[in-house]
């Protein structure tokens, strides 16, 4: 089968490589997977500079999240068991851990329902107890989980901000639902989001970026808001002022999803159900802006770790190349 591997560690583009090789074989309580969508992660691109908390052995093929199909023809949603990841063919994961893939989407859109949905589901409602009615400030709001964090925001009832960087993206933030769009290009961030909310605040802020955007969280949350921490992806990770935490009444949230598959596995379950409800009823609907062939994958998740995708892109195996849409 064909599969990108990295041997080295570097920049996606200059150290994934396409290689023919084995089909992984499945360890004890693991399934083969044919992959039939894999979606790109900013984890992805981490492994690839060696600077994600997970570090699989050279060579690795990297992919955190699919939708595979069974040998008895099941289409389901997994993890893969690194070091055999998916971007290939085929895949291994955890038989324990396989979701099924909601029927109310497509392959594509089915893999990129689980890692930035649920863990928007578990920041928003899990750590940050969002409520009807409430601000939501979310940065990045463009890109693949903040574009989630939208969607589910809108769905609990929640008046949505996004933060976006360009024309662009402020339009696709506005297609996804956001009430208010700030463009930290064009505008003072800050002082946009005290106007909209009448000088309040956001209740919560959802901050996928760190550095510069968590400052801006700061200083736009509201008395008692809730600022969740859910990673860096401007590189720059913050230090927080816990005494400005003290005196402005706010709470600092951190949210490494990926914990409550070893802490708490059913939670895990109960979410995917109420993600594949709100699916059914069209109340959310993963962002697929790219569908590449499997020969594209490490120009796309170069591309998505340089910042300049919106929403989620893609990789199906079965695509021929050129036939990305």
């Amino acid at each position: 089968m064909q599969a990108w591997q990295v041997h080295e560690l570097g920049e996606p583009g200059e150290v994934m490589r396409l290689a023919e090789v084995a089909r992984p074989a499945p360890g004890d309580g693991q399934v083969l997977l044919k992959v039939r969508a894999a979606n790109i992660n900013f984890p992805d691109a981490l492994m690839c500079r060696g600077q994600y908390q997970v570090r699989p052995p050279l060579p690795f093929t990297p992919g955190v999240e699919i939708c595979g199909e069974t040998e008895d023809g099941r289409r389901v949603i997994a993890n893969p068991a690194l070091p055999c990841g998916g971007f290939a063919e085929y895949a291994v994961a955890d038989a324990a851990a396989l979701l099924p893939a909601p029927d109310a989407l497509d392959d594509a859109e089915a893999a990129a329902l689980h890692i930035g949905y649920q863990t928007g589901w578990f920041g928003l409602h899990r750590r940050a107890r969002l409520e009807a009615g409430e601000t939501l400030l979310v940065h990045a709001a463009a890109g693949g989980v903040g574009s989630a964090a939208v969607q589910l925001g809108k769905a609990a009832g929640a008046t949505v901000i996004g933060v976006v960087g360009g024309a662009a993206k402020a339009s696709v933030a506005r297609e996804l639902g956001c009430d208010v769009v700030v463009d930290r290009r064009e505008q003072d961030v800050v002082a946009a989001v005290k106007e909209a909310t009448g000088g309040r605040g956001a209740d919560v802020i959802y901050d996928p970026v760190g550095g510069q955007a968590y400052a801006q969280s700061a200083k736009a949350v509201a008395f008692e808001g809730r600022i969740v921490v859910v990673g860096f992806a401007s590189g720059s990770v913050p230090s927080p002022a816990l005494n400005h935490a003290l005196v402005k009444n706010y709470a600092i949230l951190g949210l490494h999803w990926g914990l409550y598959n070893t802490k708490d596995p059913e939670l895990v379950q109960h979410c995917h159900e109420r993600l594949t409800g709100l699916a059914a009823r069209g109340a959310v609907k993963p962002l697929v802006s790219e569908r590449v062939p499997l020969a594209g994958a490490a120009d796309a998740v170069q591309r998505v770790a340089d910042g300049v995708t919106t929403g989620r892109v893609a990789v199906l195996p079965s695509l021929e190349n050129g036939a990305a849409a």
